[in-house]
């Protein structure tokens, strides 16, 4: 089954969209509520015009509401409101902006921006993302404080779903019972990135997909891992790492040449992922943050490339429980 063409503007290019927003993040974060959403004003450039619309927002997650002092937004459109615009077709969106008022705020958020883009070189099974530079009006401060940050949109996991002809699938589900395939992908593709924070029985930082009589993973949320290195990481004791630069593969044992198909996959892709980081190279404020991302990519290769390395830290460390 082929995945439907998305003819909507929003995802089916790639520039940077200007946009103007203005809310209280300390009010947004205080809100325990996951259906009420707080009216805002969103303005975005397109073609060399602005256009404004109301739309509503919430924050999304607990250990970044807990954390940041930026929460990642839920946000409502109205499709009266989107009817006609850049944002038709669009009901529910996920908005990532940086998590806390620090000097690398806007390096990691293109960090975690490439994460997504290189997901989706080695999957059809991916959220797609689009990239926004803000001008946010903090209204937290007696005197609200303009500054300009980087965020993305990331599209609703339903999109993704009838992208594939297939639906969003909410249950306890065995990683063994998923698809070996795309499970190895994403297992392999958290391994690349560092990433420990997710579960995919337990759809911690990931949904999953119901396509084609097939159950497959779709990962989300991947500022705690190696390769983006967040001042607020927290490392996951049970897992015998120290840092959250230390790599552990948290896939489950599955047939030997399935491994090796995977690998293939990713090292076919090799160029064109580091072709993805160049091309944001220029936008990065630290040039270190930059070089730090390609050498904890480059030292990924290294494994997987040397096939007694990859047997060892892959086949070999798969989980069996």
């Amino acid at each position: 089954m082929f995945a439907q063409e998305d003819k909507n503007k929003l995802f089916s290019s790639i520039g940077v969209i200007e946009a103007k927003m203005s809310f209280s993040p300390k009010k947004i974060r205080k809100m325990k509520s996951d259906t009420v959403y707080v009216d805002t004003q969103f303005q975005y450039k397109t073609e060399g015009q602005w256009s404004e619309m109301t739309i509503g927002i919430r924050a999304r997650g607990n250990f970044r509401r807990s954390t940041c002092y930026y929460p990642p937004i839920k946000v409502d459109l109205k499709k009266k409101q989107v009817k006609g615009t850049y944002f038709n077709g669009q009901k529910k969106l996920k908005l990532v902006l940086p998590c806390l008022q620090e000097k690398d705020k806007n390096d990691n958020i293109l960090k975690e921006l490439m994460v997504y883009k290189l997901y989706e070189l080695v999957t059809p099974y991916h959220f797609k993302t689009r990239q926004l530079s803000v001008e946010f009006t903090d209204l937290n401060k007696k005197k609200p404080v303009t500054e300009n940050i980087n965020a993305f949109l990331i599209e609703d996991d339903k999109k993704v779903a009838k992208r594939h002809e297939g639906k969003v699938f909410e249950r306890y589900i065995h990683p063994l019972a998923m698809d070996s395939d795309s499970s190895i992908r994403n297992a392999m593709f958290q391994y690349m990135i560092g990433n420990t924070d997710f579960s995919v029985a337990y759809q911690h930082n990931g949904k999953l997909l119901y396509v084609d009589k097939k159950i497959i993973p779709l990962p989300y949320d991947f500022d705690m891992s190696g390769f983006i290195n967040p001042s607020y990481g927290v490392v996951n004791q049970t897992l015998n790492i120290s840092s959250i630069r230390d790599r552990k593969y948290r896939g489950f044992k599955r047939d030997s040449n399935d491994f090796y198909a995977v690998r293939d996959v990713f090292i076919s892709q090799k160029e064109a992922m580091f072709a993805v980081l160049s091309n944001y190279q220029a936008s990065f404020e630290n040039p270190k943050e930059f070089d730090e991302a390609k050498e904890y990519l480059t030292s990924f290769f290294d494994v997987i490339e040397n096939k007694a390395s990859f047997k060892k830290n892959v086949i070999d460390a798969a989980r069996t429980k």
